[in-house]
C-alpha cells in the first residue's frame, strides 16, 4: 500500500477557513502534519460584519487534536498581513489555498456597482493579493503550491450570478498564467470548482442536497494538488460528492471564410457556420502556442487561393512604401569556416548515430567516404538570421521577438566539402503582407571562391506587422507542395533525446528558447522546444537514407514548412511519397500525431546525373605522378619492398574537401602492385589525405606522424603500418 501523504513541516495558509470548505481543508492539512494559518474575516456570506470567533474555533479544534495552527482575522484584500502571520508564526509559507468568498446574487439588471465591485475585490483581487504576497517567498525557496477556487457558475454561467461568474472565470485565467510563470521555480498552481454544502451554496441549492455535498468530499483533492509529490500544474477540476473530473478546452477544426478578390462577409460566416461549429475531429489546445501555431498554416491555405486587400488607407500606402524600400536590400556579406568537427557535431545534432552503420560516414572523419550531411548547408547560411542584420533593413521597424521561422528552402549545386570556408551573400528577396503578419523572404548564396556551392531561402513570419496593403504572393518564393493523398510509400521513425536541443545548438543556434526553462516559460512553452531546423535535419536524413542510400551527391534540394513545435524526447516520424525524383514528405510527432513539418519535398539527382557532379578520378592531381613513379620502381625492387612491408594500403586523395581519387598499393603479394581504384581485396590501412599534403609528405616537407596528429592525414585500420610510409615514399619513389 502506498505511503500516506504527509505535510510535516509545510506551512499552509487557508483563506476563508472559519467554516465550510475552508474549515475542512484546514483540519485535513493539520491532521497530516501541516502548520496551518486559519484565515477568516468573520463576516456573513454576503461579506457583512467581522469577528474572530470563526477562525479561533477552528484553531482550537486543530490544537485539541495535537496539531499546530494560528488564526488570522484580516480581509484577503490585506494579503501581505495574511502571509506575515505565517512568516511570524512558522518562518515560511509553502501552500496557499485561496478559498475565501462571498455572494451578492442579483439578476444582471439589478446588480449595483457595489455588488459588482465587492465580488471582484474578494474573489479575484483577493486571490491575487494573497498569492502575490507569498510569491517571492516561494520563488526564493524554489517551492510552492497554490490552489485557486473557481465555480461551475464561472465555467458555465448561472442566472443571478453575473458578478460571481465573472470573478470566478477571472481566477481561472489567473491560475493558468501563474502555472506558466511559476513552473521554473517549482511553484504549481491549480484550480478547483467544488460542489459542496456551505453558507454560500445554501442560496442556490436545496437544503437536502447541501447536506449531502459534504466539504469532506472535496478536501482530499485539495490535499493531493497541494502535496510536494503532485506534478499537476495548470489543471482545472470539478469535484463533489466523492467524484472528481478534469476539464479541458476543445476547439473545432473551424473553417476559412476568406477567398480571392472577395471581401470577408457575414454571409460567408453563415454559409460555413455548420463547419465552424462541427466538433468532429476537434483539437484540444493546451497552451497559447498550440492555439496559435496553426496561424501560419491557415495563412498559407488562404494565400493559395488569394485574398483581396483594401488599398484605400493612406496609412497602408505609406507602410507599403516603407516595407518596399527593404526589398532588394543586401545585408553585409559574411564568411563561415568549418572543419570535420563542425560537420560531425551537426550530424549528431540531427540524429545521425553509429547505431546505423550507414551513418558512420557522417560522424567519423576517418571513414573512406566521409561526407557532410547536405542540410549542413543551412548552418553555413544561418548567420543571416542570427547576427541581427535584419534590424538594419530599411523599413523593417518590427518587433523581432515576434519572428517565427515559417519555411525553409535549400539547394546544393555540388556536395558540401568536408571542410572549408564559404562566403555568403544575403538579400531581402521580397516582403509579403499576410494580413495578421508579414513574411520576409531572404535569399542567401554561399560561395567557395567564385564557385556557388549552395543557396538557402529563409521565409520568416513576423506576427502583427501586416495589414499594410502589400502584395500577398511572390514569384520569388519557393513554393511548398502538398503531399499526395494516398498512403505513404515509406515511413521512418527516430526518437529525439532529451539532450537533442542542447546538442543541436552547438551548431550555432544559441536561442535560449531551446535550452533555458525560464526563457521557454516566459515564451509560454511548458519546457524548451527543439529547433525547427533540427527537425528539418532529421527529416532530410530520413529521405536521404530511404531513397538515396545516404549518397550525398544525389541530394539536390529541400523545401519545408514548419507547422508545430517539437519537444526533446519526442519521436519524429517522417512519412514519404516517391514521385519520380521528387520525394514528398511530412513529419509528425509519433506520440501526439501532430504534423510538425508539412508540404515538404526533397528533389534528388537522377542516378545517371551523379557522375556529372563527381570530380574526375585522378585528373590533374600531382599525386597521380607519384603513384605512377612508385609503380614503375616496384618493377625493380618489388620483392624487397613486399618482404619489408607486407601490407595493402588504400589511399583516398581529396581535392577541395572531396575524394578525387583512390589508389591502392599492394605490398603484400608477389612483387607488389600499384593501381588506381579501391583495393581488390581488403586493405590493411586506409589513408585519407589531400593532394597538396600528399605532395608535402613525399617531398619531405611534412612528416607523416605530424600530419596524422594535426589532422591533415587520417588513417583507419592498422595504423601502425603507416610508419612504413616513410620508407615507401622517401626511399623508393626516387623523385
Amino acid at each position: 500500500m502506498a505511503s500516506p501523504l504527509r505535510f510535516d513541516g509545510r506551512v499552509v495558509l487557508v483563506t476563508g477557513a472559519g467554516g465550510g470548505l475552508g474549515r475542512a481543508y484546514a483540519l485535513a492539512f493539520a491532521e497530516r502534519g501541516a502548520l496551518v494559518v486559519v484565515n477568516d474575516l468573520g463576516g456573513d456570506f454576503k461579506g457583512v460584519g467581522k469577528g474572530s470567533s470563526a477562525a479561533d474555533k477552528v484553531v482550537e479544534e486543530i490544537r485539541r487534536k495535537g496539531g499546530k495552527a494560528v488564526a488570522n482575522y484580516d480581509s484577503v484584500e490585506a494579503g501581505e498581513k495574511l502571509v506575515k502571520t505565517a512568516l511570524d508564526a512558522f518562518g515560511r509559507i509553502d501552500v496557499v489555498v485561496n478559498n475565501a468568498g462571498i455572494l451578492r446574487d442579483r439578476s444582471f439588471s439589478r446588480i449595483s456597482d457595489e455588488d459588482w465591485d465587492i465580488i471582484q475585490r474578494v474573489h479575484l483581487r483577493g486571490s491575487f493579493l494573497v498569492t502575490r504576497a507569498a510569491w517571492e517567498h516561494m520563488k526564493k525557496q524554489k517551492y510552492g503550491r497554490i490552489l485557486m477556487t473557481s465555480s461551475a457558475s464561472g465555467i458555465y454561467g448561472n442566472f443571478g450570478q453575473a458578478n460571481y461568474s465573472a470573478a470566478k472565470m477571472g481566477i481561472l485565467g489567473l491560475c493558468n498564467t501563474l502555472a506558466i510563470e511559476g513552473r521554473k521555480s517549482n511553484i504549481h498552481c491549480n484550480t478547483i470548482a467544488p460542489n459542496a454544502g456551505s453558507r454560500m451554496t445554501q442560496t442556490v441549492m436545496p437544503e437536502d442536497i447541501v447536506e449531502a455535498l459534504k466539504p469532506d468530499y472535496v478536501a482530499p483533492l485539495v490535499l493531493w494538488l497541494c502535496h510536494e509529490s503532485c506534478e499537476e500544474n495548470g489543471g482545472l477540476f470539478e469535484v463533489g460528492a466523492g467524484w472528481i473530473g478534469k476539464l479541458r478546452w476543445e476547439r473545432t477544426l473551424g473553417a476559412i471564410v476568406r477567398q480571392r478578390n472577395q471581401p470577408m462577409t457575414p454571409e460567408a460566416v453563415r454559409a460555413n457556420w455548420e463547419k465552424i461549429c462541427d466538433f468532429n475531429n476537434a483539437s484540444k489546445p493546451q497552451t497559447i502556442q498550440e492555439s496559435t501555431s496553426g496561424i501560419i498554416e491557415v495563412l498559407h491555405k488562404v494565400d493559395s487561393e488569394g485574398v483581396s486587400q483594401n488599398h484605400t488607407s493612406h496609412a497602408a500606402s505609406t507602410a507599403t512604401s516603407e516595407f518596399a524600400s527593404g526589398i532588394g536590400y543586401r545585408l553585409p556579406s559574411f564568411s563561415s569556416s568549418y572543419t570535420e568537427l563542425e560537420s560531425i557535431m551537426y550530424a549528431l545534432g540531427v540524429g545521425a548515430s553509429i547505431k546505423n552503420p550507414k551513418d558512420l560516414k557522417f560522424v567519423y572523419e576517418g571513414s573512406d567516404d566521409f561526407s557532410c550531411l547536405p542540410t549542413f548547408g543551412v548552418i553555413i547560411a544561418q548567420k543571416s538570421m542570427m547576427n541581427g542584420g535584419l534590424a538594419e533593413v530599411p523599413g523593417l521597424a518590427i518587433d523581432f521577438a515576434k519572428v517565427l521561422h515559417g519555411e525553409q528552402y535549400l539547394e546544393l549545386y555540388k556536395p558540401l566539402p568536408r571542410s572549408g570556408e564559404l562566403k555568403s551573400e544575403t538579400v531581402i528577396a521580397d516582403i509579403l503582407d499576410k494580413g495578421s503578419g508579414i513574411v520576409i523572404v531572404m535569399d542567401v548564396h554561399s560561395y567557395s571562391g567564385k564557385e556557388l556551392i549552395c543557396y538557402n531561402q529563409f521565409s520568416v513570419f513576423v506576427v502583427g506587422s501586416g495589414g499594410f496593403g502589400g502584395k500577398r504572393t511572390s514569384e520569388k518564393l519557393k513554393a511548398a507542395v502538398a503531399v499526395p493523398k494516398r498512403p505513404p510509400d515509406a515511413v521512418l521513425r527516430d526518437p529525439t533525446s532529451l539532450n537533442q536541443a542542447a546538442l543541436y545548438r552547438l551548431s550555432g543556434d544559441w536561442n535560449p528558447l531551446h535550452i533555458d526553462p525560464n526563457f521557454a516559460s516566459i515564451a509560454g512553452f511548458e519546457k524548451p522546444i527543439l529547433h525547427g531546423l533540427c527537425t528539418f535535419g532529421f527529416s532530410a536524413r530520413h529521405v536521404l537514407q530511404q531513397f538515396a542510400d545516404n549518397d550525398v551527391s544525389r541530394f539536390k534540394a529541400i523545401k519545408v514548412r514548419f507547422a508545430k513545435p517539437v519537444y526533446p524526447g519526442q519521436t519524429l516520424q517522417t512519412e514519404m511519397w516517391k514521385e519520380g525524383n521528387r520525394i514528398h514528405f511530412q513529419t509528425k510527432v509519433q506520440e501526439t500525431g501532430d504534423i510538425v513539418i508539412s508540404n515538404a519535398y526533397v528533389d534528388l539527382v537522377p542516378t545517371s546525373g551523379v557522375s556529372a557532379q563527381t570530380p574526375s578520378k585522378g585528373a590533374e592531381l600531382q599525386s597521380a605522378l607519384v603513384f605512377g613513379e612508385i609503380g614503375r620502381r616496384l618493377k625493380d625492387v618489388g620483392h624487397e619492398v613486399v618482404k619489408k612491408v607486407n601490407a595493402v594500403f588504400e589511399w583516398h586523395i581529396t581535392k577541395g574537401g572531396n575524394i578525387a581519387a583512390k589508389w591502392t598499393m599492394d605490398l603484400k603479394s608477389g612483387s607488389g602492385d600499384v593501381y588506381q581504384g579501391p583495393a581488390k581485396g581488403s586493405a590493411d590501412t586506409t589513408i585519407i589525405i589531400s593532394d597538396e599534403d600528399f605532395m608535402e609528405v613525399v617531398m619531405g616537407k611534412l612528416d607523416p606522424q605530424k600530419a596524422f596528429f594535426s589532422g591533415k592525414l587520417k588513417a583507419r585500420g592498422n595504423i601502425m603500418l603507416s610508419q612504413k610510409l616513410q620508407m615507401i615514399l622517401k626511399d623508393y619513389a626516387k623523385l
